[in-house]
């Protein structure tokens, strides 16, 4: 699984000879290009998986006087994961301009039997934001652990992209701390189903359109998943990544980095996926959860059984605000307005009707792409799909692109999804970086090959047929006219994976029937087009003396929406424990700040003193700057 060049990785990993310093530079600026162009070969810039803007600048040199336990080498200035040595005793390196703690912790592959072959162990990319020791709101309270969702996305990376935002939600007294969970991102050995990226991009040229888009299409696209997981069982069994890759593995991972830090009590902050890995945490050890903030919940009990089918119960409830917000909004704001809700719909289904038959095409042109583009039915409902994440930042440019496409002019929409990533000038030169070798560099949110090795690991063996899957799908597209076709892809990922089972799996129902040490706060929108509120009550039903607050807005967890009063139940919960207050019966709700159509309208001078204005800016940014969590299954292409 190598390319033409290599690099030092684990010596457990029995990777090639250490290459030489010309050779590692080398590496570390080709993963900086291929990371570059990854989205423009395969049309996968999806807006809610890929942002602009610049990482989150944090200059606090110093260290809090009562930091987390783990040694620090304040000396060691490591640049990059490639750099920073691993041990299995955490240790952590100043790394990333000074600006944060990395470490590499060496963990036992299985967890049951963690001496039984020390050949195959893991190493995760472990990563901090120190707290401010100057801060404002209040004594240093320890660090706060917080997974970005997924299954595969990568902590490090939403931690560089947007974590002193949630700093600042949570309180900057706290440290906050996330790693990669293993298989995914900086962590070793990697799930990478290819051998080489070359074989990657291929593969993903030829991909098939959404199931509804063309007779057959259904059928192409089962017998591509089982052929893609005949592959993935090719390149990583001999690993044993796929046995020891379900959540349960995950939580118990997050124990021995939290244990390493010397810290007794978990407080974490869980999104979309991150909530599953919460809950299991929670069940396994409910005497360590000190806080826990489980934000856009997936159902427990639908994760871990076959039915995967509740979880777009409120997908047509986000759509419809589409139309219902662009209708109030007025042309003014909204560029596909109509005269009812009802007939902004009609224009969006003529509109897709008429891409069946009669693609748009995007000429080639110095202000477009190298080559034509086409903008077809597929393309265009895989962007609906993603809009619902973020109705607040996306729906009024949605809405521009859909009136664009209507009058046959494709630009918007390819400014939107391609611009950004130009196509290289070969794929000859673009090397593989092998798994055993952490990426370095901006890297991406996820990395896709695994989320259907943890996500399949989880449930019992699902979609034997092309027959059942029709039946699935059918179910799917009844509950979700807006997203069912797209989201059945998810679960179709898991279509192959039969033979290969977790090693390690959990034995009994998520929850604890005596709560948890302190209770669990979960968060969810009115309207969650992947993880609807039901899934929130479901989950908190689990654990005793835990509450649901409700915020009054739509899209995917409480950051798809700006929202001062979440923010401000989220920061108190932190720093005192204090719950939202529900009574019997009823849920403490939370106003939203922003609508889809208020242009940004910004969210300030509202909330008394500076910390009141730094924490509503920092929702702000949040919502409309920044996706967090995501449910969506491989990547999704336009």
């Amino acid at each position: 699984m190598m390319g033409s060049e290599t690099m030092k990785g684990e010596p457990w990993l029995a990777s090639p000879a250490p290459p030489s310093g010309r050779q590692q530079r080398s590496w570390k600026s080709k993963i900086m290009a291929a990371a570059k162009v990854t989205v423009a070969l395969t049309s996968l810039a999806l807006v809610s998986l890929v942002f602009t803007g610049h990482i989150w600048d944090y200059t606090g040199s110093n260290i809090p006087h009562h930091t987390s336990s783990a040694p620090l080498t304040p000396h060691d200035s490591a640049n990059e994961w490639p750099d920073i040595p691993s041990s299995r005793t955490l240790t952590w390196h100043s790394c990333y301009a000074k600006q944060y703690d990395c470490a590499r912790l060496d963990l036992p592959m299985d967890w049951q039997d963690p001496t039984a072959d020390d050949d195959k162990r893991v190493v995760l990319a472990i990563m901090r934001l120190r707290a401010n020791p100057n801060s404002t709101v209040g004594p240093y309270l320890g660090p706060v652990f917080f997974n970005p969702g997924g299954p595969g996305g990568s902590g490090t990376w939403s931690l560089r992209d947007h974590g002193k935002l949630l700093q600042t939600v949570i309180g900057d007294n706290h440290d906050l701390v996330t790693f990669d969970p293993r298989g995914v991102g900086a962590s070793v050995p990697r799930i990478e189903c290819w051998d080489t990226v070359q074989s990657r991009r291929f593969w993903e040229l030829q991909e098939v359109g959404v199931i509804d888009s063309h007779p057959g299409v259904l059928y192409d696209a089962y017998a591509r998943a089982e052929a893609f997981s005949q592959v993935c069982a090719r390149e990583l069994n001999s690993s044993g990544l796929l046995r020891h890759s379900s959540t349960v593995y995950h939580a118990r991972d997050m124990l021995e980095i939290l244990t390493q830090m010397g810290e007794s009590e978990l407080k974490y902050w869980g999104f979309s996926y991150g909530t599953v890995l919460g809950g299991i945490f929670a069940t396994l050890w409910p005497d360590k959860v000190a806080r826990m903030v489980s934000d856009g919940n997936v159902d427990y009990e639908e994760w871990f059984d076959d039915s995967r089918i509740n979880h777009l119960r409120d997908t047509d409830k986000v759509m419809d605000a589409f139309y219902t917000t662009c209708h109030a909004a007025g042309p003014e704001k909204c560029a596909f307005h109509a005269a009812t809700p009802a007939d902004i719909e009609l224009r969006l289904s003529t509109l897709l009707s008429n891409l069946t038959v009669n693609p748009v095409i995007v000429p080639s042109s110095s202000s477009g792409p190298d080559l034509p583009e086409l903008i077809t039915y597929s393309k265009v409902k895989r962007l609906i799909s993603t809009t619902l994440y973020q109705p607040v930042r996306m729906f009024s440019t949605f809405a521009t692109v859909l009136a664009a496409l209507e009058a046959r002019d494709g630009q918007p929409f390819y400014n939107l999804t391609l611009s950004g990533s130009p196509p290289p000038s070969s794929l000859c030169n673009l090397d593989t970086v092998p798994p055993t070798v952490p990426v370095s560099g901006p890297g991406h949110e996820d990395t896709p090959d695994a989320f259907p090795a943890i996500y399949c690991s989880d449930a019992p063996p699902f979609l034997s047929s092309p027959t059942e899957f029709a039946r699935y799908a059918a179910r799917l597209q009844d509950i979700s006219r807006a997203a069912g076709a797209v989201l059945s892809l998810t679960r179709l990922s898991c279509a192959g994976r039969a033979g290969v089972r977790p090693g390690w799996a959990i034995d009994k129902p998520v929850g604890a029937g005596n709560g948890t040490a302190h209770p669990i706060l979960f968060v969810a929108n009115r309207a969650d087009n992947v993880t609807p509120l039901v899934s929130a009550r479901n989950n908190s039903a689990a654990f005793p003396g835990s509450e649901v607050l409700v915020v009054e807005g739509w899209g995917h967890t409480s950051l798809a929406t700006p929202s001062r009063c979440v923010a401000g139940v989220v920061r108190g919960y932190f720093q005192t424990g204090g719950m939202p207050g529900s009574v019997i019966g009823k849920e403490k709700r939370c106003a939203v700040d922003v609508g889809p159509f208020d242009g940004g309208a910004e969210v300030a001078g509202m909330m008394e003193g500076k910390e009141r204005d730094e924490l509503a800016d920092a929702v702000r940014r949040l919502g409309l700057e920044r996706r967090l969590g995501f449910m969506m299954g491989p990547r999704l292409g336009v």
